[in-house]
């Protein structure tokens, strides 16, 4: 099972959720307000480097589910676990 659906499923049986936080700042769904989170992540693909067969070089996001309405959130730079 991949590590968002993982990710999903943990967030919809509430299991695991964590607070985060982002460059000192406590983040909070922008959706619902809640703020717990199951984290995942996710490849960025980009076409020249899918035609070269060379996806593996591309960067990744991390993403962040809402533990309380699925909404999913990207990161550049990984959130800090609080």
């Amino acid at each position: 099972m991949g590590r968002l659906k993982r990710a999903t499923k943990a967030a919809f049986e509430g299991g695991g959720a964590t607070q985060y936080a982002q460059k000192g700042q406590k983040i909070a769904c922008p959706q619902c307000g809640n703020d717990r989170f199951e984290e995942g992540s996710a490849q960025l693909n980009t076409a020249g480097m899918t035609a070269l067969n060379l996806d593996w070089a591309n960067r990744s996001a991390t993403l962040l589910v809402c533990s309380q309405c699925s909404r999913i959130d990207w990161y550049m730079d990984r959130p800090e676990r609080i």
